[in-house]
């Protein structure tokens, strides 16, 4: 087993994936948490990973994995943290706004399973594209958006359920942009 290799291949993803740990278990005890398990694990199985381009996408698998089973024990099931920190929201100054926003994230991102929570946050947040998720999660591309629709569409029907009256302005908004097309055309 090759250890110098492994902290070279992880030093270039290593804050990318400490985001994302934290950003997936909701709050950063948690989250580092999660990465220093993740870590472990890595570093175990690292002699089993073939190719050492797929570095990256193979260890965001693994802390998608030690996640998973994390939300397996019934003490995790249990556990919803609505005070967790995702990062800094840059649209709005106000920091009680900023704080709302996370909660309804986290409430959000909460209803849905590990693995689609985890596709989420790789892909609205990490940036990462529709074509590095169906590699890693070894899936069609057809299969990957059709999961993060669902998902999205999941998540706003949570907001809609707890702010009746988003839903409301949100609905005015789609009225008022087909409207808009209607007389463009």
């Amino acid at each position: 087993m090759n250890n110098e290799l492994f902290w070279k291949l992880l030093e270039p993803v290593h804050p990318k994936a400490e985001a994302f740990c934290r950003r997936l278990a909701g709050n950063r005890d948690d989250g580092d948490d999660l990465y220093q398990e993740g870590l472990l694990m890595a570093l175990r199985k690292f002699g089993s990973l073939r190719d050492h381009k797929a570095f990256r996408p193979w260890l965001f698998r693994l802390m998608i994995n030690c996640y998973r089973n994390r939300q397996r024990s019934s003490w995790w099931r249990r556990h919803v943290s609505l005070t967790g920190k995702l990062s800094e929201s840059r649209g709005n100054p106000d920091p009680r706004k900023r704080l709302d926003s996370r909660r309804w994230l986290e409430l959000a991102l909460s209803s849905l399973s590990s693995e689609n929570r985890a596709l989420v946050v790789l892909f609205e947040i990490e940036g990462w594209t529709i074509s590095e998720l169906a590699l890693m999660f070894q899936k069609p591309e057809g299969t990957i958006k059709a999961r993060l629709s669902r998902s999205r569409h999941r998540m706003r029907r949570v907001l809609e359920k707890y702010l009746p009256e988003q839903k409301q302005s949100a609905s005015e908004g789609e009225y008022a942009l087909q409207s808009s097309k209607t007389t463009d055309e």
